[in-house]
């Protein structure tokens, strides 16, 4: 046997040896085990393959061993088990399988050069073996074996320095890692990645970094270039002039390169045919900028990097697309800890947590940050922080390099959009976040649905924004920042002020609709009319409105701040009404308790008594969820004054419901039952059915607690007649629990159960959470006392989750429950 074919089976072995070690110290999972796990991680290995490849009967392809690694990594972490650095590292076995491909090619190439000598031998003796007709085999090709009169190319070692540090991005560098079997792929085609990102996010860091870790593996060369796609110092680098400066750092004398573009491009090819290069072309405007710089070669990677998708590149070309996110808030924490030394971050931890939180995960924003508290050790990161989270926008991240400073490196994307889309990149400034849909732009800009899709579009292709889900825009923070700084600069206050109305209508007329789906008895608002060039999302059921509510549930909550910071007050209380009861039926009470809080304060600043009754009984509801009795007596009083004061007699009884309702929380059976009659009264004078079928059901249900079941069965039964008459699905359920409640009090537990699985019915359907619970616990009691014990702890069970979830104090009465009542076994 030859050296190179000893030396490929010993490379073959030690490899093997080591996928064996790692299988033995990860728990010595069995191969149908592995098959398991590999399937489950969409990987899979066939048990034939694992016993092939394990006893060394074929060389491991690249998937094969990423498949085999990833298995055996699940089945350790599952077991719990801690495996040596260098094993868990995919880095390892991507070093260690290049090297045991590059040996087993040269015992392949010692073979064919002995075929070859052989044949010729026999050639020249009279007994060649090589068929009439046919030509002698060729010598395998050799980089270093060129012909004479060629050029004499030289390796460029073209990399800039490597950052000093580098965090995170494991996913982006398992892309990348998972190209490198990809290389010697479909002959006449070369792999090509693209990074892209937003303005900051550490492409370049990300790219170069990485090609310095992989360049063994292009041992002919590596090439860079800073296209300058995005740079306002100067013009985008020229394609041509590009080609020009490779081909002389491959070692045509400049007199030998050719004058036309396209001449240079076919020699820069030809030259790379063979060889083994990687291509490095940073900061890409666009795709045509890329063509020509790209080899023909399988052996030659291609990584790109630019702050647009580069779709063309993707699709005509076949780039495998990677896009970096912010770095996570651990990942950020890891920066800092780097530069600035584990000690003096761990020392002032809050402090530290306010820097991470103003970068917002940008690497150039910690960059600056890290690179100013270094250059002043006895700066305190306390007083940094202040700086940044205070006054002074994205000066906080200016510190005289123009070449780092955020501002800066954020206006060469700006300035790179058509004017539609920086209109709407500046318009965007007004948007409070966190997300942003197309007809929300559309009615910041005043334009239609399909024309602000485009423009949108076109900002997710700049990288100034990005579609994390569906139809769902994000703008980062610092970007945001950036927007508000030029649309202040750049429109008119009385142009903002039109695009923040349209927003807010926008915004407004879309929640009041679906909220009159939720709930359509509720005591109606009037919205003024929309803006000219406001859309209105059109909903046409509950379940859409849902949707459409939990979709924007965080954008409300930011738009009412900003309707209330902005003075459009009218829009604020309005807004705050609009979503109360989604909040309240979520059990999101404490935003539900900040919203009408700002609500309040809009309608006061106003003088908008009918605003400021609404939000004061509505704030009422949220104390009383959140058992703050004091609070919800103090704003019911004063809802009811304004009721009375505005001879509302309709508003005025609803808030008699709300005090009957505080009452019974306390225990005041007698004064709750009082002010449920004062509202009977009081929606009988003004002759409104469903708001009397309420109060009946109040009625009936403080008699139930005051043990005077026939009244109540009478009252509760007359506000079931009512309720159904006039559809009011809500109110239905709650008075099919209130007589569900009597017949359990009469030992009546058949009809109890029926009643309460009606009242469950229409509970789930209107999505109220809460009284949901309190009618599983009630069912529950009844099936405890029909005997039925397993059933009774299922539905408190049930009650108990949701309870713990809503973070409510009844919670505590459901354990009480389930301890003292032990289930039947089966």
């Amino acid at each position: 046997m030859s050296e190179p074919g000893r030396e490929a089976q010993e490379a073959l072995a030690w490899f093997v040896g080591e996928l064996r070690r790692l299988r033995q110290l990860s728990g010595a999972p069995s191969l149908n085990t592995l098959v398991a796990i590999s399937t489950s991680l969409r990987q899979p290995l066939a048990r034939s393959t694992l016993s092939d490849k394990l006893n060394a009967k074929s060389l491991p392809e690249w998937p094969f061993v990423v498949a085999f690694v990833e298995a055996c990594l699940a089945h350790a972490d599952r077991a719990g088990i801690r495996l040596p650095a260098e094993l868990a590292e995919m880095s390892h076995w991507d070093a260690a399988h290049w090297r045991l491909l590059r040996i087993a090619d040269a015992a392949r190439t010692e073979d064919r050069l002995r075929a070859a000598a052989h044949t010729q031998l026999c050639r020249r003796s009279g007994g060649g073996s090589t068929p009439a007709g046919e030509s002698e085999p060729p010598s395998p090709p050799s980089p270093t074996d060129r012909p004479t009169g060629v050029l004499e190319l030289v390796t460029p070692r073209q990399l800039p320095t490597a950052g000093p540090c580098f965090v995170g991005r494991r996913a982006a560098l398992a892309g990348l890692a998972g190209l490198l079997p990809h290389v010697h792929g479909v002959p006449g085609t070369t792999t090509i990645c693209l990074i892209s990102g937003t303005a900051g996010v550490g492409k370049t860091t990300l790219a170069v970094g990485w090609a310095h870790r992989v360049a063994d593996h292009f041992p002919d060369g590596q090439l860079y270039v800073n296209l300058r796609g995005f740079d306002a110092t100067g013009p985008a680098a020229n394609p041509a002039e590009v080609l020009r400066e490779f081909l002389e750092a491959l070692g045509v004398p400049a007199q030998r390169v050719p004058a036309g573009p396209d001449a240079r491009s076919g020699l820069f090819r030809s030259l790379l045919t063979g060889r083994r290069v990687l291509v490095l072309l940073d900061n890409a405007g666009d795709a045509d900028q890329v063509r020509p710089l790209l080899p023909g070669s399988p052996g030659c990677l291609v990584v790109v990097t630019s702050r647009g998708h580069l779709p063309g590149l993707v699709t005509i070309e076949g780039a495998r697309p990677i896009f970096l996110d912010p770095l996570s808030r651990t990942e950020a924490y890891e920066l800092l800890s780097w530069r600035l030394g584990t000690d003096r971050v761990e020392n002032e931890p809050d402090a530290a947590d306010r820097i991470v939180d103003a970068a917002a995960g940008l690497p150039l924003a910690l960059a600056i940050v890290a690179g100013r508290a270094a250059a002043q050790p006895g700066l305190s990161l306390g007083r940094l922080a202040d700086e940044l989270t205070g006054q002074g926008g994205l000066d906080r991240f200016s510190y005289g390099d123009a070449a780092t400073d955020i501002r800066t490196v954020f206006s060469w994307s700006y300035r790179s959009l058509d004017a539609t889309s920086a209109r709407a990149f500046r318009l965007l400034g007004l948007h409070p976040g966190p997300d942003v849909s197309v007809p929300a732009l559309a009615s910041l800009a005043g334009v239609p649905v399909a024309e602000a899709g485009r423009t949108m579009a076109a900002l997710v292709r700049a990288n100034l924004v990005s579609e994390q889900l569906p139809e769902r825009y994000v703008l980062h923070d610092l970007l945001r920042a950036y927007a508000a700084e030029l649309v202040a600069g750049h429109e008119p206050e009385e142009v903002r002020a039109q695009a923040l109305g349209r927003l807010l209508d926008c915004y407004l007329h879309t929640a009041h609709a679906a909220d009159l789906l939720l709930y359509d008895q509720r005591d109606p608002i009037d919205p003024a009319p929309a803006r000219t060039g406001t859309t209105v999302t059109v909903i046409t059921d509950r379940a859409e409105a849902w949707r459409w509510l939990t979709t924007e549930h965080r954008v409300l909550l930011a738009v009412v701040g900003l309707a209330t910071d902005a003075r459009f007050d009218t829009h604020a209380w309005q807004l705050a009404w609009a979503v109360n009861t989604y909040l309240d039926r979520l059990g999101a009470w404490q935003e539900q308790l900040m919203v009408q809080e700002r609500a309040l304060r809009a309608a006061s600043r106003v003088a908008d008594r009918d605003g400021q009754a609404r939000a004061h009984r509505n704030r009422a509801v949220a104390c009383l969820r959140l058992e703050d009795h004091d609070q919800a007596h103090a704003h019911l009083h004063r809802s009811l004054r304004l009721y009375t004061e505005l001879g509302d007699a309709i508003g005025s009884a609803r808030a008699h419901l709300n005090l009957g309702i505080l009452a019974e929380r306390l225990g005041r059976y007698e004064q709750a039952l009082h002010h449920a009659q004062q509202a009977l009264g009081l929606f009988a004078a003004g002759e409104n059915t469903n708001g009397q079928a309420n109060a009946l059901n109040n009625i009936g249900w403080y008699h139930s607690q005051l043990g005077n079941y026939q009244q109540a069965l009478d009252n509760c039964t007359r506000a079931l007649v009512l309720q159904q008459r006039v559809g009011n699905r809500y109110w239905q359920a709650h008075t099919w629990d209130s007589l569900g409640y009597v017949h359990y009090r009469l030992e009546q537990q058949a009809e109890a159960i029926r009643c309460y699985e009606n009242a469950l019915a229409l509970w789930r359907e209107a999505a109220e959470r809460y009284y949901e619970a309190t009618t599983l616990t009630h069912l529950g009691d009844s099936h405890r006392a029909a005997g039925a014990a397993d059933l009774a702890h299922r539905a408190w069970r049930g009650a108990l989750e949701i309870l713990e979830q809503l973070g409510h104090l009844d919670a505590e009465q459901v354990r009480d429950r389930l301890r003292s009542e032990p289930a039947q076994s089966s």
